[in-house]
């Protein structure tokens, strides 16, 4: 992959090269291997033992993570010198997305390997990440993330939790809950927040055990039900000063950028729920017959099927550029531990990961929603068995329905994106405003179409109007409202719509991109071309009708934005943005559920 100093945000401004990403066709032999140790395990140990974790036993899930532990699948994030893997966050996806088909039991071991064990891997002192981190590589301790409270949801800096030194100053003193913990009633170490002298947000380590510490019952949850959920109380917890991570009242930056990381980890394990989702779906299709035929061979089921495996393919696209990014930065960070303390090492980590906070939310509310309609479409597939336990989709469905909740709800990451997007140019690190305001001159100019000669030109093309439409709405809206453009809620949403299918586009369209000049290096009869075949058939597909959605969002706006002659004005200018020719996309979905069908799987 090309170096760059930060791709954050830039995919709105400028044009991008294959290479500058990294594709789950990259792989190196060893993060093949890793992700098929993953693939064992979950077949091994955890589909024989599925219905037990689903009823909450937790001695067996301890059990399971221990073992899992043992085979380093909890310790990928870790560094070596503390007991872990220290494998890129490209071996860290794949093992998340691997590992989403054991469902309950990949949540609880995705809390303690992401937001429960990653703030004392970027954030803990020496002390710290010697004496916790060689356990909770191997399992032998569990993790848990204490953020949210009863009165304070998104609101994270709204906290009540208190903390006070004692007199001694020895100790801070912890008072106040905190509400629907994953692991809580199993875990051994929790990363709590709380305000010290109810103004200095703050991050503590509170093992269990503390005096005053106490967990509640568990929730009663619609999905998910094989993970442990409870509220957890502090009554004059004592927590040792050593025990704070980070710094006093910088409690925020950890929240926030793990918060980044825990959005990046949860839409990667929506790939691997999404890709189960498809095969299941085509396997019932195709041995479940109406009127004398299997019903995969039905247009419509099969349409489906194309739609199912088009969103699972665009999704994954997403996820693993941004790890390649989210890689280069933590890199160019861990080159130069050893050049300053532990705090310092973790401020840079910090700003390494909120580089990419803007991709990091787009990729969460893709992912969250592409899964949810995958597993709407699978339930409706498999008709009325899809409403019964005894089908896994049943699980699916209910499992999936909170990760549009999770880690910061859909609606507060979409106000999240643009907002992040003008902060970043209003620092200068984007030229966004720059190449607003020249965009003004030029949409006014004829806009001839291109000649659409190279493979996937036409959709290259249409990625480029997009940015274009997205700089000409947007500018329109800064124009209009000015600093209180953030008031505008619904104006916000339709641009991190605009965003998140200008990203998700560009995300697939270069990595078919990248596959097609593998393929004609190979030859054009060679498996590889016909996989690239496959892949261009699903970003013509998704780019087109990307292009209708984003030409909705873009009217809604405008509507929202001019009145009269001058919303006529701009609603001509986005007809000549959008405008290109079309494809036969029934044509189309024919040919990719065909594969889908004949390989009953997720199929590239």
């Amino acid at each position: 992959m090309a170096q760059n100093k930060g791709w954050g945000g830039r995919f709105v401004v400028e044009d991008m090269a294959p290479e500058d990403i990294v594709t789950p066709e990259d792989f190196t032999e060893e993060q093949v291997m890793i992700g098929e140790a993953a693939r064992a395990f979950l077949e091994g140990e955890i589909r024989p033992r599925d219905a037990e974790i689903e009823a909450l036993d937790y001695t067996l899930t301890v059990e399971l993570m221990r073992k899992a532990g043992e085979l380093g699948l909890l310790g990928a994030d870790v560094p070596e010198a503390y007991g872990g893997l220290g494998l890129d966050k490209v071996s860290s996806t794949l093992l998340a997305e691997t590992l989403a088909e054991a469902s309950s039991f990949a949540l609880s071991v995705g809390a303690h390997v992401g937001i429960g064990t990653l703030p004392i891997v970027f954030f803990g002192s020496t002390e710290q990440k010697s004496r916790y981190l060689p356990e909770l590589a191997a399992g032998k301790k569990i993790a848990a993330y204490c953020l949210t409270e009863p009165a304070s949801g998104s609101d994270a800096l709204g906290a009540r939790t208190t903390a006070r030194l004692n007199p001694e100053g020895t100790h801070y003193v912890l008072n106040g809950s905190k509400l629907y913990i994953t692991n809580s009633g199993f875990a051994d170490l929790f990363i709590v927040y709380a305000k010290v002298n109810g103004d200095h947000f703050t991050a503590f380590i509170v093992e269990r055990g503390s005096p005053g510490f106490s967990i509640g019952p568990e929730e009663h949850k619609m999905g998910i039900k094989g993970s442990s959920t409870c509220p957890i109380f502090f009554d004059d917890t004592p927590v040792p000063v050593a025990n704070v991570l980070g710094e006093v009242g910088k409690g925020h930056i950890i929240a926030f950028n793990i918060l980044n990381i825990g959005r990046f980890k949860l839409a990667a394990g929506c790939v691997g729920g999404a890709k189960e989702a498809v095969g299941l779906a085509a396997k019932y299709a195709s041995g479940r017959k109406q009127f004398g035929r299997p019903i995969a061979s039905f247009p419509l089921i099969g349409a489906k099927l194309a739609d199912m495996n088009i969103a699972a393919y665009v999704t994954e696209s997403m996820v693993y550029r941004t790890a390649g990014w989210i890689d280069e930065m933590l890199q160019a960070t861990e080159s130069r531990d050893g050049e300053t303390g532990a705090g310092e090492s973790g401020a840079r980590a910090a700003k390494a990961i909120s580089e990419y906070a803007l991709e990091c939310s787009i990729n969460k509310v893709f992912a969250t929603e592409a899964l949810d309609y995958v597993a709407d479409e699978a339930v409706q597939i498999h008709g009325g068995y899809g409403y019964i336990k005894d089908y896994k989709v049943e699980r699916i469905y209910r499992d999936s329905r909170i990760n549009r909740i999770f880690e910061g709800t859909n609606e507060i990451n979409r106000m999240l994106i643009p907002g992040t997007l003008m902060k970043k140019a209003l620092k200068g690190e984007l030229p966004l405003l720059r190449k607003a305001r020249a965009l003004q001159a030029e949409l006014l100019q004829p806009m001839p179409l291109p000649s659409f000669d190279a493979p996937l030109g036409k959709e290259t093309y249409r990625i480029g109007q997009a940015k274009r439409t997205f700089l000409a709405v947007g500018g329109l809206a800064v124009q209009r409202y000015g600093l209180a453009l953030e008031q505008q809620q619904e104006v916000l949403c339709l641009l991190a719509d605009m965003m998140i299918q200008t990203f998700a586009m560009e995300s697939a369209a270069l990595r078919t991109r990248k596959m097609l000049q593998r393929a004609g290096a190979a030859g054009a009869e060679s498996a590889a071309s016909a996989r690239t075949r496959n892949a261009v058939d699903m970003t013509v597909v998704f780019v087109q009708e990307a292009m209708e959605r984003i030409e909705r969002y873009a009217k809604t706006a405008l509507s929202a934005l001019e009145t009269g002659d001058a919303l006529q004005t701009q609603l001509a200018v986005l007809k000549k943005l959008m405008r290109a020719p079309l494809d036969d996309t029934v044509a189309l979905k024919r040919s990719i559920a065909a594969r889908v069908i004949r390989g009953q799987q997720y199929t590239l």
